[in-house]
C-alpha cells in the first residue's frame, strides 16, 4: 500500500498524505488536487475506491449502419467521446445485412432503459420508409436525435451536412480545372442526402454550363451502391458517356471510380479527375491521395450529443434541422482537364 501511495503521489505531484486523504474521502483537499489524484489512479491502472468511481448518468443508444464505411466509425467515436465526457455510457448498435433491423435495435435499447437514442443514416433518411415509428418512440417518452437525413413528418432535431453546398464545391473546383463533362456517382434515389446532392449538382451544372436538367439527370447522374464496387460500376457508366471528371457521394465510391478509370488504361488525375465525399481516415494516403469534400464530423457529432442532452434535460432544442457546412480538401486525384485529341481522351473507347 505504501508503495502504491508513493506511485500515485509522484504521478499526481502531491504528498502521500494528500493521496491518503483523497482515497479515504477526507475533507480539506482542493477540487483540482483531488482531480489530479483521481487522474493519477486512472493513468497508473489502479481501480478507484467504489465511492470515488464515476457514476454513469445513464445509457445512450447510438444506431448506425454497417461499419465498413470508415465515416460511420469516425462519427461513432466523436459521439461516444462526447457522451462519456458528460457522464453517459454510449451503447453502439450496428445494423448488418441479414442482422437486426433498426426497429429491433431500437426496441432492444428501449428495453435496456436508455436515456435517449441517436440515429445515424437511419430510416429517417429513406423517403419510402414509414415515419410513424419515430412518433411511436416519442410517445414512449424516449428522446432522440436524427443524423444524416430529414423528414418533415418527424418532430425531432435533425443534424445534417449541407449536401447541396458539397456538390457546389466539387463542381466549382472541377470547372476551374477546365472540366465541363462532370459526372455524379451516388446511391439509390430514395435517400434524402442523395436527392439533395442531385439538386446541388444539377443547379451548379446548369449555372456553369447552361445544361438542361433532363440532360444532366439522364447523362451525368448515375445511381449505384455506396460501396467500392458500386462506385466502380457507376464511374464506368459515366466514363462511357465521355465524362472527364467524376464526383462521388462517398470516399468508398471514389476509390471504386479510380479503379474503373485504371481498368480502362486511364490515369487519375491525368486523364480523369475524381472527387470523393466524407474525408474518411486514410484517403489522404491512397494512390493518388483523394480530393474530397470533408463532412464536418466533429461538429455534427458534438451537436448531436448536445441536442440530445437538452432533450433529456427537458429543455429541447427547436425541432428543426441543423445544417453544417462541408469543406473542399484538394489533394492529388484532381487535375486540369487534358484537351481531347481527334480520337478522344486516351484509353476511352
Amino acid at each position: 500500500m505504501t508503495a502504491r501511495l508513493a506511485d500515485i503521489a509522484a504521478q499526481a505531484g502531491v504528498s502521500e498524505a494528500t493521496v491518503s486523504r483523497v482515497l479515504n474521502g477526507k475533507p480539506g483537499v482542493a477540487a483540482a488536487t483531488r482531480q489530479s489524484v483521481l487522474a493519477a489512479l486512472d493513468v497508473l491502472g489502479y481501480e478507484r475506491p467504489v465511492r470515488l468511481r464515476r457514476r454513469s448518468a445513464g445509457l445512450v443508444g447510438l444506431i448506425t449502419p454497417e461499419l465498413e464505411n470508415p465515416i460511420f466509425p469516425a462519427l461513432a467515436q466523436v459521439i461516444g467521446q462526447a457522451l462519456t465526457r458528460q457522464g453517459y455510457t454510449p451503447v453502439l448498435a450496428t445494423q448488418t445485412p441479414g442482422g437486426s433491423t433498426e426497429d429491433e435495435l431500437t426496441e432492444m435499447l428501449v428495453d435496456r432503459g436508455v436515456a435517449g437514442i441517436i440515429f445515424v443514416s437511419g430510416l429517417h433518411a429513406d423517403t419510402t420508409a414509414d415515419m410513424r415509428r419515430y412518433e411511436q418512440l416519442r410517445a414512449q417518452g424516449v428522446p432522440f436525435v436524427l443524423v444524416d437525413g430529414f423528414s418533415p413528418q418527424v418532430q425531432a432535431p435533425f443534424i445534417s451536412p449541407d449536401d447541396r453546398a458539397a456538390m457546389r464545391l466539387a463542381v466549382t473546383h472541377l470547372s476551374s480545372l477546365g472540366h465541363s463533362r462532370i459526372g455524379l456517382a451516388l446511391g439509390p434515389r430514395r435517400f434524402v442526402p442523395v436527392q439533395r446532392k442531385i439538386e446541388g449538382f444539377t443547379l451548379s451544372m446548369r449555372e456553369r454550363f447552361r445544361l438542361p436538367p433532363e440532360e444532366i439527370e439522364s447523362q451525368l447522374v448515375q445511381h449505384s451502391l455506396y460501396t467500392l464496387e458500386g462506385g466502380q460500376a457507376a464511374a464506368a457508366a459515366l466514363l462511357d458517356r465521355g465524362c472527364t471528371a467524376v464526383v462521388c457521394a462517398s470516399d468508398m465510391m471514389a476509390l471504386g471510380a479510380v479503379r474503373a478509370a485504371r481498368e480502362r488504361g486511364l490515369e487519375v488525375p491525368d486523364d480523369v479527375s475524381v472527387v470523393g465525399f466524407d474525408d474518411s481516415v486514410l484517403v489522404a494516403f491512397t494512390d493518388p491521395p483523394l480530393t474530397t469534400v470533408r463532412k464536418p464530423v466533429p461538429a455534427m457529432g458534438q451537436a448531436a450529443v448536445r441536442t440530445l442532452l437538452e432533450e433529456i434535460a427537458g429543455t429541447p432544442a427547436p425541432h428543426s434541422e441543423f445544417v453544417f457546412m462541408p469543406e473542399l480538401v484538394v489533394r492529388g486525384s484532381t487535375a486540369s482537364c487534358r484537351p481531347a485529341g481527334p480520337e478522344g481522351p486516351p484509353g476511352r473507347p
